[in-house]
C-alpha cells in the first residue's frame, strides 16, 4: 500500500500550494485568504519509483470548541490519524505564534514521525529567521517554498524515509500471491457491496444493513469459484464531501483508496434508484487514475421502471463516458439476478489487464496504424514512430520510440489507443501509451 503523508498547521501556511506542489496538479484551491481549505483532499504523488498518498487540510485549532472550525479541526485530527508521517507546515515571513505551539504540543503527544518545514521562505536564507522554530519541539526546520519548488524534494525524502519501506505483497505486485485475483467493490455508501458479497458467499459474512456507512473498513475475504481462487475486498462507502463528519467513518475513506491501489479488478457499484452521482464519477475517475481493471455493476435494477432505467443508461454514456472500455451489468444482488455473467466479466478484465503483448507484435500493429493514418505535421516537426514494446501490465502500458513525439495529438494517441485495444481484445483495463524520443547525439556537438 502507498505510504501516507498529511500536511498539517494553521491557517494560511501554504499547504494547499504544497499539496499542488507534491501531487504535480491544481487540484487544491489556492488563494491569499485564510481558511480556504475546510475539507480533506486527496492526492497521489511519486518520488522517483515511490508513489505516496498526500492528504491536504484545513487551518488546524485543536481547541476550536464549535461551529465550523470545530469540524475543520476533528477531520485534521483524523487525517492525522490515516497518515504515516505529518508535515507541519509553518509561515516562515510570520514567524511563529500560539497556535503553531498548541499544535506542535498536539503532535508531540501523539508521537507521530513528523516534518518540520518553514513555508515561503523562498530568498530567505537559514538563519536567524528560523531559530524561533526550535521552540516548537519538533526538531529540524527545514525552509521550502511551495510556490517555487525550492527545498520540496528535501523535505519529501526526509519524509519517506521515516516510513519503512513496504514489502512487495503490501504493495499490491500483481505476482505476488500467485494465482489469487484480488477483486474490490467498492461505491457509494448503502449502494449493496456487503449484499453482494454475502450472495456470493451464500453467508451472513459481512454485516449488510439499510443504512449508509455500515462498513467502516477494508474487509477481506477469500472466495473460490470453478477453481479460481479470489480475495473479495468489501470497501468502506466514500460519501460526497461536506457530508461526512464522523471520524470513525471519515477513517474509511483512505482505507478504501489503499484497497483500490491494491486490488487487481475493481467492481464499480451503482445505485440503480439513484442514479449515477457525480461522487459516482469521482469514484471511477479515482480508479482509473490508479490503473485498475473496472467492471460496472448497475444494482438494484428491479427496484426502477423503464424511464428511470432510460435516464440512467444517458447518464452513464455523460457522466462515465471515460469508462467506454468496460463491461456494465443490470443486476439485483439481493435477488440474485444477473450475478453469472459478472465472473466472466471480471475474468476478461483480468486477463486483459495482466496480457503480455511482444515487441515485434507490437510494432507491425504501429506501422499498420502509421500506413493506415500518419500522425499530423505539428509546424516545422512531423512525429516519426519507429517501433514499439510493453513497458507495463496493470494496466497495460504500450512505449513508444520515435521523434519529435512530444508533438503527437491526443486524438492520435486515443487513435492508436483502439487499435492496440482491438487486436489485443483487451475489455475492461485502461491502457497507456507513453511515448520516448531519441535525443540527437551530436546536438551538443561544436
Amino acid at each position: 500500500m502507498k505510504p501516507v503523508i498529511a500536511l498539517v498547521g494553521r491557517p494560511n501556511v501554504g499547504k494547499s500550494t504544497l499539496f499542488n506542489r507534491l501531487t504535480s496538479s491544481r487540484d487544491a484551491i489556492v488563494a491569499d485568504l485564510a481558511g480556504l481549505t475546510r475539507d480533506r483532499h486527496y492526492g497521489n504523488g511519486q518520488l522517483g519509483r515511490r508513489p505516496y498518498i498526500v492528504i491536504d487540510t484545513g487551518g488546524f485549532e485543536p481547541d476550536a470548541a464549535q461551529g465550523i472550525y470545530r469540524e475543520m479541526a476533528k477531520q485534521t485530527r483524523q487525517a492525522v490519524a490515516e497518515a504515516d508521517v505529518v508535515i507541519f507546515v509553518l509561515d516562515a515571513r510570520a514567524g511563529s505564534n500560539a497556535q503553531d505551539h498548541e499544535i506542535a504540543r498536539y503532535l508531540r503527544r501523539l508521537g507521530k514521525p513528523t516534518v518540520l518545514v518553514a513555508n515561503k521562505a523562498e530568498g530567505m536564507t537559514e538563519g536567524l529567521q528560523l531559530v524561533e522554530f526550535f521552540e516548537l519541539g519538533l526538531g529540524q526546520v527545514l525552509p521550502v517554498s511551495g510556490a517555487h519548488g525550492q527545498g520540496v524534494r528535501s523535505m519529501l525524502e526526509q519524509a519517506l524515509e521515516l516510513i519503512p519501506d513496504l514489502s512487495p505483497e503490501d504493495d499490491g505486485d500483481p505476482e505476488s500471491a500467485a494465482g489469487v485475483i484480488r477483486l474490490a467493490v467498492a461505491g457509494r455508501p448503502n449502494v449493496g457491496k456487503s449484499t453482494l458479497i454475502n450472495t456470493w458467499l451464500g453467508e451472513e459474512r459481512l454485516v449488510a444493513f439499510d443504512q449508509p456507512g455500515t462498513t467502516r473498513d477494508a474487509i477481506s475475504v477469500p472466495f473460490e469459484r470453478n477453481g479460481q481462487k479470489y480475495e473479495l475486498i468489501d470497501t468502506a462507502g466514500i460519501r460526497r464531501k461536506g457530508r461526512v463528519f464522523e471520524a470513525i467513518e471519515k477513517f474509511s475513506v483512505i482505507k478504501t483508496l489503499q484497497a483500490i491501489e491494491r486490488a487487481h479488478v475493481v467492481l464499480l457499484l451503482l445505485d440503480a434508484t439513484e442514479g449515477v452521482t457525480d461522487q459516482d464519477a469521482h469514484i471511477a475517475g479515482y480508479i482509473l487514475e490508479s490503473g485498475r481493471a473496472v467492471v460496472l455493476a448497475i444494482n438494484k435494477w428491479d427496484a426502477v421502471d423503464a424511464y428511470q432505467r432510460q435516464q440512467i443508461e444517458r447518464q452513464i454514456e455523460t457522466r462515465l463516458a471515460f469508462l467506454k472500455f468496460a463491461a456494465l451489468h443490470l443486476i439485483s444482488a439481493q435477488k440474485r439476478q444477473g450475478l453469472g455473467p459478472l465472473w466472466k466479466s471480471i475474468a476478461q478484465a483480468h486477463a486483459s489487464a495482466m496480457r503480455k503483448m511482444s515487441t515485434p507484435v507490437l510494432t507491425r500493429l504501429l506501422l499498420e496504424a502509421l500506413a493506415f493514418q500518419a500522425p499530423q505535421r505539428s509546424g516545422m516537426f512531423r512525429p516519426k514512430m519507429r517501433y514499439a514494446h510493453q513497458g507495463g501490465m496493470n494496466p497495460p502500458v504500450i512505449v513508444i520510440h520515435g521523434n519529435s513525439l512530444e508533438h503527437v495529438p491526443q486524438t492520435y494517441k486515443r487513435f492508436l489507443e483502439g487499435r492496440f485495444r482491438a487486436a489485443f481484445e483487451l475489455v475492461g483495463t485502461p491502457l497507456r501509451i507513453e511515448f520516448k524520443t531519441s535525443t540527437n547525439p551530436f546536438k551538443d556537438a561544436a
